[in-house]
């Protein structure tokens, strides 16, 4: 080939790529800037579950990202919803309508199912962490929605299915939190011990936020039951463990469950207390290098090892701003298709995978609380006696209520 045939060949593809470039190589970023905002418990009873340390980890992952997408700056805002739906539904409004992207986290299920209404009327994402009501996959499931670290069926996979197999664990009472959340984590928990053969014999409900839990601690040592479950989070399952412990509740001859604590519940209440009680987690600062090596740096900016939700955060924002770049824009329905294409793989989970009910599948862990005797070093709480793959502890698609499920 002559050099003047070259000069001709390189100038031909150069035209084809040029005309070529605005259909399949366009890069567009509304507003020329991404704005993800972070939308949280800060100051109520799961404040230290997510609140600042969620909006540190959000904050990681977009420094982690090289503070850019695209070529374009990433803003981030964060505010505080009270545990309200109705504060959580207005602020996502406001903020959809102000040129927010993304609203990460929400921590509260009754926040989360009125986020999502508002994600899809607006055709924006929405991606939740600390949340746990499977209707988020389920019958509320929407197209610009996923759920990152657990539900109340993973949960229940976790604890409830390991436990009622056990002869001497087939009969179960419920503490619940009188609220969407714990609903779901009652109903879920109760299908795995009756499916076992078990049986539910009560339950009782109380408000979030309960100052006193005596009176619902005492008609669980009433009922005779075998287990006594704690359907409830942040402070409210401090608060009950604490006064599980002053009522006798293990050392009258009942097995305590607690559905779903984190890390900084277990801070709270201490070994001495926690010690035994078994649990599901979906990350553990201490079960890798990878986890410790991230986890430090977390510590090392907000003072205490990341809960899973935390860390949950980091992961689902990191791989939003990772699908922006495969999809070439931020526009919604393009990133949730590369959200679910794209395998994820970080310090969170390995081959995590996007459904299309917007559940993202990951192993979780039943875990051990260790005695103050076994802790090493500070932080050093967690013994993990078996991994669950994520396709045997999240409800699967056959069964699932979702309309974006084929067939439903």
């Amino acid at each position: 080939m002559t050099s003047k045939q070259k000069a001709f060949l390189t100038t031909a593809m150069a035209a084809v790529l040029g005309a070529l470039a605005p259909a399949a190589y366009a890069q567009t970023v509304s507003g020329d800037v991404v704005r993800l905002g972070v939308l949280t418990d800060m100051s109520g009873i799961y404040s230290d579950i997510s609140g600042t340390g969620a909006v540190e980890a959000a904050r990681m992952a977009i420094e982690d990202h090289g503070d850019a997408v695209l070529g374009k700056p990433i803003e981030l805002v964060s505010a505080d919803h009270q545990n309200k739906g109705d504060v959580g539904s207005a602020r996502a409004r406001e903020w959809y309508d102000g040129g927010v992207d993304a609203i990460f986290e929400m921590m509260a299920s009754s926040v989360a199912l009125a986020v999502f209404e508002v994600a899809t009327e607006k055709e924006k994402v929405a991606i939740a962490a600390g949340a746990a009501s499977s209707a988020l996959t389920n019958e509320n499931c929407s197209p610009f929605g996923a759920h990152w670290v657990y539900d109340t069926h993973a949960l229940a996979a976790g604890t409830a299915r390991t436990l009622a197999t056990q002869p001497d664990s087939n009969s179960w009472y419920f503490i619940t939190v009188d609220y969407a959340f714990g609903h779901a984590l009652e109903s879920d928990s109760s299908a795995f011990v009756t499916s076992a053969g078990g049986q539910v014999a009560g339950s009782v409900r109380h408000p979030i936020g309960a100052p006193d839990f005596g009176s619902y601690l005492l008609q669980a040592q009433s009922s005779g039951a075998q287990v006594v479950a704690l359907a409830n989070g942040g402070a409210d399952m401090v608060n009950s463990l604490r006064q599980a412990g002053e009522f006798g509740i293990v050392q009258s001859g009942q097995k305590l469950v607690a559905l779903l604590p984190h890390l900084t519940d277990i801070n709270a209440v201490g070994l001495e207390t926690a010690q035994g009680l078994l649990l599901t987690e979906g990350f553990y600062w201490d079960r890798t290098d990878e986890t410790r090596e991230w986890s430090r740096r977390f510590f090392e900016r907000h003072g205490a090892m990341p809960t899973m939700v935390q860390a949950g955060v980091y992961s689902s924002v990191l791989h939003y701003l990772k699908a922006i770049d495969a999809a070439g824009t931020d526009e919604a329905a393009a990133v949730m298709e590369k959200m679910r294409e794209l395998p994820i793989n970080d310090m969170f989970a390995t081959n995590g995978l996007l459904r299309i009910d917007g559940r993202m599948v990951h192993d979780m862990y039943v875990v051990q609380v260790k005695s103050p005797q076994d802790a090493q070093y500070p932080w050093d709480y967690y013994e993990i006696l078996h991994t669950i793959p994520g396709d045997e502890a999240f409800r699967p698609l056959e069964e699932s209520a979702c309309r974006l499920v084929e067939g439903n």
